[in-house]
């Protein structure tokens, strides 16, 4: 298969760090282009990283017709402007997660690429990482018994007030940041959507941005809980509870390229877990080579545009609840 020349919208952190080499390790994927809107970052970039291309404005590459696909991780509130521009530049694209800051947004997202017929997908690199899938395929497979309820943790300590994520006109605070990650796991693994949800927050008083969240989802088959902060010590699990046993992955999301990561599976009388590893990957160039494929028609979208605008309805409903002080439902899609 030839690989598929993807252009990125911008140098955030995550993809200068970590999406772009993973990328470039990959059999489908070639990063040709790179476009900032200070041109001199883009060829810093460029240059640092062993890119072709460098482009002085997001239009500029955009209208490059060597591109194929474009990733997007700019800012949560430019994910549906750029997005939306680069499929009506006749671009497929990978955007970062979450999709968008509220469904009604979302959905001219989901218009556009139905009016433009490229393929577009949230960049949810743990839904095809080999922990992940393993974790699914036990607990599908009846492992644990019947899954009846998943607890997960994920946090950091970041008080930087140039940062992105403290800027509440931007989509910052914890909840989009990083409480999509339970959530979009819980209904991975659940197989199912929240029929209702509950919520917490505490907003810094400073940013005006939520620096702690809790939530309950409430699914068909059980339940979900988790709690995100971003001014608290840096940790993440996830911990998924059966009738007969337990699954607990040590290191969810942020799981590393150097080294393997594991799981623990556990029976219901409390013993030592079993310990599953699994051989070193780069999360990031398995999402580049997965989406690549679904470009050339070899498989569907890993994570589609109509289970992102799920999770967002669901994100949605922990803020309403939050103010609410009530159990919300989630817009159905």
């Amino acid at each position: 298969m030839k690989k598929v020349r993807w252009g990125v919208l911008g140098g955030a952190s995550i993809a200068v760090r970590r999406v772009i080499p993973g990328m470039q390790k990959g059999a489908y994927s070639e990063i040709s282009a790179i476009a900032s809107r200070d041109k001199k970052k883009a060829e810093e970039a460029a240059r640092k990283l062993g890119i072709p291309k460098a482009y002085g404005s997001y239009e500029e590459l955009l209208q490059d017709r060597a591109i194929e696909a474009i990733y997007n991780p700019l800012p949560n509130h430019l994910h549906v402007p750029w997005s939306i521009k680069a499929a009506e530049a006749g671009k497929h694209v990978l955007c970062e997660k979450p999709i968008s800051m509220t469904v009604a947004e979302a959905r001219t997202l989901l218009a556009a690429r139905d009016r433009t017929g490229v393929k577009i997908g949230e960049a949810f690199m743990v839904k095809t990482h080999p922990q992940w899938l393993r974790t699914q395929e036990i607990i599908r497979d009846g492992g644990i018994g019947e899954l009846r309820a998943i607890a997960g943790v994920f946090s950091y300590f970041n008080r930087d007030p140039n940062n992105v994520r403290h800027k509440v006109e931007w989509g910052g605070g914890g909840l989009l940041d990083i409480g999509c990650y339970p959530i979009t796991m819980s209904r991975f693994i659940f197989g199912e959507e929240p029929v209702r949800v509950t919520g917490v927050l505490e907003r810094d008083p400073d940013f005006k941005t939520d620096r702690l969240a809790s939530a309950i989802l409430e699914f068909p088959a059980g339940q979900s809980i988790f709690t995100c902060g971003t001014q608290t010590a840096f940790f993440q699990r996830m911990h998924f509870l059966g009738t007969s046993g337990r699954v607990e992955i040590e290191i969810p999301w942020n799981a590393p390229n150097d080294r393997p990561c594991r799981i623990f599976i556990g029976d219901v009388l409390g013993g030592a877990p079993k310990v599953e590893e699994f051989p070193i990957v780069d999360q990031y160039t398995i999402q580049g080579d997965e989406f690549s494929r679904a470009v050339r028609g070899l498989r569907e979208v890993p994570v589609p545009l109509e289970d992102a605008i799920q999770n967002v309805a669901a994100i949605e409903a922990i803020f309403k609840a939050a103010d609410s002080g009530k159990w919300e439902r989630p817009e159905k899609i």
